[in-house]
């Protein structure tokens, strides 16, 4: 398939802007707690004399130094119980010397009973916390190697392996501190802490936090200069997330990505999303390959079949507000945890919401766990009100989630597992179209799909949208450059193929067949 190679309309810091609303959920904070920690570091920055060209890496920096916490979430869940509310809490306490033991051993075996919370606190003591530090190391890596494989400047990918350092030294790695930390996490340090505290308590509890932890964390030249300025480099709490507003100080930000771009950076975010659980890893690039190559063999028009690999790619993206305890919970979840699970489909559309072009991928992605008959999750759609794009991906996310292994249970094979895909088919939970071109797409047996529904060329495909959208047919000829007489012959082909004798007839054959798509304009 030809991939695109035109302005996406989304550029990398917009989609990197998005992307860190999902490492808000992972860091247990409200979504834009990130970005407004990027604003405090930049206004911070820019009164200590940061330069301009220097921004830009500042932004980067604060978008990636958390996106770590995948790595070592399954290694959190071991030792502390539930990832999110330990980081959460961390934000509670200057994690440097004696304090980092007492919280860790606070922490240790959370969830469980009193002598597993023995044990594991046993083991932090016995190993020096040697467990805790690979993590921390585990997480600076993986950060790196995401702005490596974002094309971002070597400078960027050394700063983020700093993020546990601290001024004192005191951090991870040991012994690192000062002057050799980079300035934009020093300065990324400052913003990061003081935003909660800002959120939780105002300007005073923002301010002491700062003064507490001068010549600790904090760089004490940054500490004091935010003291001095703390009303002025403080966002209001009710701004909102505008990341276009928000870069439009930027303009080196402001490149937007090409079709080809987006997606390697999009099968970027897919693997790093994927590492929440070990069992998950290289779903969503499976997932994406797998739709985008069903959607082209249904003759959708190139921009869906685009947009339906691309939002295999980040359909789980959701998931970095679920637990890891819950992701790899073997048995049944009790209801509290399926709704956190249901609803991680809600939080991938909200993530995904800014700009239009991503937002776009977005719903689509969302769509992935939606069912034909209305049982799936998270707005219960059915029927039409499913574009064929979200069939496809719901079909495609099935058959990749059935042939890898999951808590409690080994991979399907393929043959099996196209069975069960045909099953709920029949059933009428997936789309018996979107079903079968999955599976040949996958190599197991379906029926090798050239055309879309009734066997309609992808041509007639798109003739299809517009006269059910409304065009005349002198209409469709100008909006596909053919002949009139060309124009009208595709509509009498398509009512031979659908039985069709009418516009309204071909309108409910397309809603019924997902190709009038509900998310368009």
């Amino acid at each position: 398939m030809e991939r695109e190679t035109d302005d996406s309309g989304i550029t990398l810091a917009e989609l990197l802007a998005a992307y860190s609303l999902a490492t808000d959920l992972g860091l247990g904070q409200p979504m834009e707690h990130l970005l407004r920690s990027w604003r405090i570091a930049a206004r911070l920055g820019t009164h200590v004399g940061l330069p301009d060209d220097e921004q830009a890496a500042l932004f980067y920096v604060a978008m990636l130094s958390w996106v770590g916490c995948v790595a070592d979430a399954p290694e959190v869940a071991a030792s502390f119980g539930d990832d999110i509310a330990f980081r959460s809490d961390s934000y509670d306490v200057d994690l440097g010397g004696m304090a980092a033991y007492r919280f860790f051993l606070g922490h240790a075996g959370a969830g469980e009973s009193a002598a597993a919370r023995a044990r594991v606190a046993a083991s932090l003591l016995a190993t020096g916390g040697r467990r805790v530090v690979r993590g921390i190391q585990a997480h600076c890596l993986i950060a790196a190697t995401l702005a490596e494989r974002l094309g971002l400047d070597d400078a960027v990918s050394a700063a983020v392996r700093q993020f546990f350092a601290r001024w004192d030294g005191r951090g991870v790695p040991p012994h690192v501190g000062g002057e050799e930390l980079s300035p934009w996490i020093r300065l990324f340090h400052v913003g990061d802490i003081t935003e909660v505290y800002h959120r939780n308590g105002g300007v005073d509890a923002a301010v002491r936090v700062a003064r507490q932890r001068r010549g600790r964390q904090f760089d004490p030249a940054l500490a004091d200069a935010f003291c001095d300025v703390a009303g002025t480099v403080l966002p209001a709490l009710g701004d909102g997330h505008d990341p276009r507003g928000m870069l439009a100080d930027a303009p080196v930000l402001r490149r937007c990505l090409s079709g080809s771009e987006l997606d390697v950076a999009l099968a970027a975010l897919a693997d790093f999303t994927d590492l929440r659980s070990p069992n998950r890893a290289g779903h969503s690039s499976g997932v994406a390959e797998l739709a985008g190559a069903a959607a082209s063999s249904l003759g959708l028009p190139a921009p869906d079949v685009a947009t339906t690999r691309r939002a295999g790619y980040v359909h789980d993206i959701g998931l970095h507000g679920v637990p890891a305890t819950i992701l790899d919970k073997p048995g049944t979840l009790s209801a509290t945890e399926w709704e956190r699970v249901r609803v991680s489909s809600y939080y991938t559309e909200r993530v995904l919401a800014h700009p239009a072009a991503l937002a776009r991928i977005g719903a689509i992605a969302s769509y992935a766990n939606e069912r034909m008959d209305g049982s799936g999750y998270h707005r219960g759609a059915s029927g039409a009100s499913i574009p064929m794009a979200g069939r496809v991906l719901a079909a495609a996310c099935a058959l990749r989630t059935l042939t890898e292994p999951r808590a409690g249970r080994p991979p399907t094979s393929l043959k099996d597992a196209a069975a069960d895909l045909r099953g709920e088919a029949r059933a009428g939970r997936l789309d018996a179209d979107a079903t079968d071109a999955v599976l040949s797409a996958a190599g197991a047996g379906g029926r090798r799909r050239v055309a879309g529904p009734a066997g309609l060329t992808q041509r007639e495909v798109e003739v299809l949208v517009l006269i059910a959208r409304g065009a005349a047919t002198s209409e469709v000829a100008v909006r596909l450059g053919v002949s009139r007489k060309t124009a009208a012959t595709h509509i009498e082909r398509i009512y031979a193929k659908t039985g069709a004798s009418s516009r309204s007839a071909a309108t409910l054959f397309a809603l019924r067949n997902g190709l009038l798509d509900p998310l368009e304009a």
